[in-house]
């Protein structure tokens, strides 16, 4: 056991949020915590993060929160910037200094060792290097150079100050930070929030590898399902935990309700069978004592209560397209997209009944491709057109920050005066303005609602063609599973850009990917396109005699390695043996010297006043370099793993 809570409860003022809440963290448990929006969720992370504190009870014996030692807790909100004016890559690297002050007192029992190499100081060095390879004394560095180029940020960007960057942007500086800091419990709010589907990916695979413990909060289902390995769901304020992912939580939790409805269900016809046979005969004498240990029989029984509702309130429209289009919907040829510089060119032809996810980088163009078949943004190029009959209906991101100060009936009838009230709260109601809702004034609602209103509006008026942008965000699990309901019963034509993996999976039959300044057009939906993208890499690899990654071995793996060959070999010619590895070490040092050869020529070349204005070329130049550079890194590893070899070669 890390941390656990006992009976914890939160309150605010007079409003309960939390009770009788027991949550557990084991050693390096990857833990999700799933609920509907408003449940808990959060401050059930602040509780942990020492944010806020347990409601005092008259009796608070069984209350309490137990720590196993002190373990470190990371919680990314709880980070901010003391110095804006700073670079980011200072900033980060402050997460460093523990590492810093060990590899000074490694360097220093290490010349301590070289003045004097009795066994008790080659055992204290030999102990501290163990200790400093542990924190990961060796590779630090590499996982600094990783995380800011997998967030999105450029060479450029390590050296700008933080004030010069977008809220968005330095949460994600945040972000790194709190990565490279490393804490015994990692506490993540909506981390998938922003990020593109690649990062995603690439920080799943980064938390199922960490070697500690993460608690993550998320409305990403397929994200969860690839790194919970416990879930804990926070419903009618108290928690209960379901150990596996999260489609494995779904599956036990529907298991569980329906043995309770059963048990249940068989219990009370028990009861009334029993409860009969006692009213029937406790008047007859010679039946009177059965009828007491019928009666005694129902008083012993250990009540099964009926398993609580669901809480699946979800918004819900059983619409339709008002009128039908033509077999082509939207023809687009060379469209060219940006605001001063093209991001990406489009070729792409929409037919009836298409449901076209977009997918790709962030800043690629996506949102601004929707924006310029809108009107909103003027295109750099090219050409499109929409087919007969064509009614859009459109989402953007932006609606989720509408604000009014109009009562939310109001502000729906206003777009809507012929309707009737009754018909104004039936609609409202569909999507979860009910009762006292509908007289909150816009301006007061949560994200969530916003999004909810702007649907409402968005198919009261039952278009054919829907481009949505990001539909999904600040949506709850339920809500994501209504909507994509929605969406699959449609009959119209739809085009929407999402990062959420299952809503693509789920809604699109084509994909249109927006990559290195083009795009590809695939005509199936993305699970197709997963299987195709891994036919395409097991190809490559078979192709190529070394696996991507594998050309040069890890830091720490690398001295693993060396440590585990000297150990194991018994050489019988320390002098050849040694004489290989020095040949090891110089092959090595010339291909590095040959690759920061091409590094520089590629960064010339991308200086160079020719390629300034042809962004094509420059993108391709940039992969280049991109690639370079982690090879380089991966050759660098090399060349301190064979050092350390030579270094600890018995034979010298």
């Amino acid at each position: 056991m890390l941390y656990k809570i006992n009976n914890g409860a939160v309150s605010f003022a007079a409003e309960n949020i939390l009770h009788n809440i027991n949550f557990e963290i084991r050693n390096t448990e990857k833990i999700a915590v799933v609920g509907r929006n408003g449940c808990g969720k959060t401050t059930l992370l602040k509780l942990i993060s020492g944010e806020v504190e347990l409601t005092k009870r008259d009796s608070d014996e069984d209350i309490f929160i137990a720590k196993s030692g002190n373990p470190t807790i990371g919680y990314l909100k709880q980070m901010a910037f003391e110095d804006e004016s700073i670079s980011m890559e200072e900033e980060i690297r402050k997460v460093f200094r523990p590492m810093v002050e060990m590899k000074e007192e490694l360097d220093r029992r290490l010349n301590t060792m070289n003045d004097d190499p009795s066994e008790i100081n080659v055992n204290r060095y030999a102990t501290y290097e163990e200790n400093f390879r542990m924190a990961g004394g060796y590779y630090y560095e590499k996982d600094f150079e990783t995380m800011v180029r997998k967030f999105g940020f450029t060479e450029e960007d390590k050296k700008k100050p933080l004030n010069q960057f977008s809220g968005g942007q330095q949460t994600r500086i945040s972000f790194i930070r709190m990565l490279l800091s490393k804490p015994d419990i990692l506490l993540l709010d909506e981390p998938t929030n922003h990020l593109d589907i690649a990062t995603v990916e690439w920080l799943e695979t980064y938390l199922k590898n960490y070697d500690r413990a993460v608690v993550i909060v998320s409305h990403d289902r397929m994200f969860l399902d690839n790194i919970a390995d416990v879930v804990y769901e926070i419903e009618y304020g108290t928690a209960k935990r379901y150990p596996g992912n999260y489609s494995h939580f779904i599956e036990r939790k529907r298991e569980e309700h329906e043995k309770q409805q059963k048990d249940h269900d068989l219990q009370q016809k028990e009861i009334v069978r029993l409860q009969g046979m006692v009213d029937r005969f406790k008047n007859k004498p010679t039946k009177a004592a059965m009828a007491r240990s019928k009666m005694k029989a129902i008083e012993h029984m250990d009540i099964v209560e009926a398993p609580d509702k669901y809480d699946d309130r979800a918004f819900n429209a059983n619409f339709q397209p008002a009128e039908v289009t033509g077999k082509e919907v939207l023809r687009i040829h060379e469209l060219a997209v940006g605001y001063t510089e093209v991001l990406s060119t489009i070729n792409l032809t929409v037919c009836r009944g298409d449901k076209v996810g977009i997918i790709g980088g962030n800043g690629l163009g996506k949102s601004t491709f929707l924006k310029t078949i809108m009107g909103q943004v003027s295109s750099l190029g090219g050409e499109f057109s929409t087919g007969l009959r064509v009614d859009i209906g459109y989402f953007d991101q932006q609606m989720a920050q509408y604000t009014s100060e109009k009562q939310v009936i109001d502000d729906y009838w206003d777009e809507f005066p012929t309707l009737t009230q009754t018909e104004i709260r039936n609609d409202l109601g569909a999507f979860l303005f009910s009762g006292d809702d509908v007289f909150k004034k816009v301006s007061m609602l949560s994200g969530g609602e916003r999004v909810r209103l702007a649907l409402c509006k968005i198919l009261k008026r039952k278009p054919n063609f829907l481009i949505l942008d990001e539909p999904t965000n600040h949506m709850d699990i339920v809500g994501k599973e209504a909507l994509e309901h929605m969406m699959e019963s449609y009959t119209g034509t739809i085009l929407f850009v999402s990062h959420d993996r299952y809503f693509i999976k789920k809604i699109s039959n084509r994909l249109l990917v927006f990559e290195n300044g083009h795009t590809d057009y695939y005509e199936f939906g993305y699970e197709d396109y997963v299987a195709a993208n891994a036919a395409k890499a097991e190809e490559d690899l078979k192709k190529n005699h070394t696996a991507p990654g594998k050309m040069a071995f890890s830091f720490v793996s690398g001295i693993d390695t060396a440590k585990k060959e000297n150990k194991a070999k018994n050489y019988d010619n320390p002098g050849k043996e040694k004489s290989k590895i020095e040949r090891k070490l110089a092959k090595t040092e010339e291909s590095i010297e040959e690759l920061e050869a091409k590094l520089a020529a590629k960064k010339d070349e991308l200086m160079a006043p020719e390629n300034a204005t042809d962004y094509s070329k420059l993108s391709e130049i940039q992969g280049e370099i991109d690639e370079a550079e982690e090879q380089l890194m991966e050759l660098m590893s090399q060349w301190e793993a064979i050092n350390i070899e030579l270094e600890n070669f018995t034979g010298a």
